[in-house]
């Protein structure tokens, strides 16, 4: 079976995407590890699908898939290559589409200089729907990790987020504490846990360890929650730019109940197509 896609990416953090309005595309779990793999596949972060719409007054539906198999609610960068993707495809000529995702409809817009600035909905706070085990919804929460107490926020930006404070996201230890809280009990779908460090009130650092895959460049509903748990601890202001290793997105946040806008890039690397009885 030959499935035409293509490679593309949002501030380094990449993607294979295929068009599943004009082809019929079946993954499962082994194929979709296979095919992120970096060394005997095409290599990526997620895999992202174009579907036609399941819900009404929605122009597409959205499926993202991590490295590893598992399929996830929402992926900010993938939802701005999404855009760019059905528009060069001549699946729409909108510069505004409306897009359904597991984690709810979601709105695209293109803009000028390959920007895409992407309407990510109102942020979840409460444990109970991250999922996150907590009493009560508060700024900050305790967690033991390791044998330390980490001080951490709490979000759902449609996927659920842990976001720490560190001094320095180039000496942080995103790699062992972001696998440790990926996995804790508390969390029970597992969390993408980010790293930030506040250089001012409209600027930050982050580092995403991201559920499912490990770190990546960049991690757009990371940058959302980072954004959103410093607005409530009153650290950040409405309007941030977050510096990824990747590049860099503007998020913008007045507080509940508002929606969180996010403005950045989008990429096509390349095209192909590849034979999956041969692979």
């Amino acid at each position: 079976m030959k499935l035409k896609f293509t490679k593309m990416h949002g501030l380094g953090n990449d993607f294979i995407v295929f068009d599943a309005v004009r082809q019929h595309v079946d993954l499962n779990t082994a194929t979709i590890r296979r095919l992120a793999n970096r060394r005997f596949g095409i290599g990526c972060d997620q895999i992202l699908l174009v579907e036609a719409p399941r819900v009404p007054d929605t122009d597409f539906h959205y499926r993202i898939f991590n490295a590893d198999g598992s399929e996830v609610e929402q992926c900010g960068n993938g939802a701005r290559c999404f855009a760019r993707f059905v528009h060069e495809q001549g699946l729409s000529t909108q510069d505004e589409i409306r897009v359904s995702t597991a984690a709810g409809v979601i709105r695209l817009a293109l803009l000028p200089n390959a920007l895409v600035r992407v309407n990510m909905g109102t942020p979840v706070l409460e444990p109970a729907l991250i999922p996150f085990i907590a009493e009560q919804q508060q700024p900050l929460y305790p967690l033991e990790v390791d044998g330390e107490t980490l001080q951490l926020g709490a979000v759902s930006m449609g996927n659920p987020h842990a976001v720490l404070l560190v001094d320095d996201v180039d000496t942080a230890p995103v790699a062992r504490l972001g696998s440790l809280i990926e996995s804790h009990s508390r969390f029970p779908q597992r969390v993408n846990v980010g790293f930030m460090q506040i250089i001012n009130a409209q600027q930050i650092r982050l580092r995403v360890y991201e559920r499912g895959t490990g770190e990546t460049l960049a991690c757009g509903t990371g940058a959302c929650a980072a954004v959103v748990s410093g607005w409530l601890r009153k650290l950040l202001a409405p309007r941030v730019r977050v510096n990824l290793p990747g590049g860099e997105l503007l998020i913008e946040w007045c507080g509940p109940p508002q929606t969180v806008w996010m403005t950045g890039p989008a990429t096509s690397v390349f095209q192909g197509e590849i034979d999956l009885l041969q692979f």
